[in-house]
């Protein structure tokens, strides 16, 4: 090869090195900064190169190790609401299913997360389903998925929270979400281990009988087995040496009956079995207007957009019944403040999402703060609490 070419291909070599070192440096200061543009046209659909699984792990990584940055947007003082004796800065958590294992709590709160729910946690390891078992079902900016409760297990999730409470950096919020296993004999004796094992550490606890993978766990919701376990759990919660009152919540499917929901309603509305707060709603086995005929059939929990009113529908029913008196998490296919503000007048007094945190990274979690401010005070509403509900209170008027 002629010198001059050499020198020229040194050249080229040398340009290609600076260009791909300035698209790194750019990224970098993009994904640091949390550009919700870079995030939705560049990051986020580079994601979807990766399997849906690996992404998952890939983005608990980086909230573990603070890649994402902090975000500059501060709270609004509208935003502010109370919850089971702490002061949240925003009614936005994240919902369990993100971080299962209590692996980025501190990272996650780092986001703008008012709150973190870790989970499901099982009282024993176990794998959870075979894969593949997470998919992107892109046109409906939804998920299906059918992990089935893949868990490190009490003892580990527990050293690893417990550490992360001893070392006096963390100012969070944390739930943590009760799993049973999938080989257990007693799902009762599964839920009563793990509120005394979490309870002394936790912020508030999740009875969770709704994840449509494991078999034969939403049959806890059914009348009698429903009551029984929470006698046991709430008196298992009363006994605790410490912490024992700390708040049990229940999380219910959204694929009940109108006679599912009245009881459920019956038996949380017994002091025995009375919860202190109530998460709606889990993923859905329903499959009604997708847009992804092929990864419709697949089966497991849809999350995401096609579960948004379904959630908010089920949020309406469970405050009538409850007559407004037991809080309630909204979750369900909130990706705006409009679909947060719909579930506030719905019933829900806090909020949690999820699947749009996959689809359009940390940024979401500003804009929907922002824009749920920007609402509230465009209404008149002077607090969060003040919208909870509102719609069940105007007809009441009526």
């Amino acid at each position: 090869m002629a010198a001059s070419s050499k020198k020229a291909l040194n050249k080229l070599r040398s340009l290609a090195l600076v260009c791909s070192g300035g698209v790194l440096v750019f990224s970098g200061v993009c994904i640091h900064q949390g550009h919700e543009n870079y995030y939705k046209n560049v990051l986020m659909p580079a994601t979807r190169l990766l399997p849906p699984e690996t992404s998952h792990k890939v983005a608990i990584w980086c909230c573990k190790y603070k890649v994402f940055g902090q975000p500059k947007y501060k709270d609004e003082e509208i935003l502010k609401s109370k919850f089971f004796g702490h002061l949240l800065k925003n009614p936005l958590g994240i919902a369990a299913g993100f971080d299962k294992q209590g692996e980025a709590v501190e990272g996650l709160t780092q986001l703008g997360f008012g709150f973190v729910e870790i989970g499901s946690v099982t009282p024993e390891p176990q794998p959870g389903n075979p894969t593949p078992r997470v998919f992107r079902l892109v046109e409906d900016e939804a998920i299906i998925n059918r992990y089935g409760f893949n868990s490190d297990g009490h003892v580990a999730v527990y050293n690893r929270l417990k550490k992360l409470k001893d070392s006096g950096t963390f100012q969070g919020v944390l739930g943590i979400n009760l799993g049973k296993n999938k080989t257990s004999a007693s799902a009762k004796s599964d839920y009563k281990q793990g509120v005394e094992i979490f309870g002394p550490i936790a912020d508030y606890l999740v009875v969770n009988i709704s994840s449509p993978n494991t078999p034969g766990l939403r049959d806890l919701q059914g009348k009698k087995d429903l009551q029984e376990l929470l006698e046991s759990v709430i008196q298992t919660r009363n006994d605790l040496p410490s912490n024992n009152k700390v708040p049990v919540l229940l999380k219910i499917a959204p694929d009940l009956t109108q006679q599912d929901i009245k009881d459920i309603a019956s038996v949380i509305n017994k002091k025995s079995c009375r919860v202190d707060g109530l998460i709606v709603s889990n993923t859905t086995v329903s499959r009604d207007n997708l847009k992804d005929d092929k990864l419709a059939v697949e089966t497991g929990g849809l999350s995401g957009v096609p579960l948004r009113s379904k959630s908010t529908q089920l949020i309406a029913e469970m405050y009538y019944q409850t007559s407004g008196k037991i809080p309630i998490i909204g979750v369900g296919g909130i990706s705006s403040g409009q679909d947060a503000f719909e579930k506030l007048e719905a019933g829900a007094s806090y909020l949690q999402l999820y699947t749009s945190f996959i689809y359009h990274g940390p940024p979401v979690v500003t804009r929907i703060k922002s824009e749920l401010a920007n609402i509230l005070k465009d209404k008149g509403y002077k607090s969060i609490s003040e919208a909870v509900g509102s719609n069940y209170k105007v007809h009441l008027k009526k």
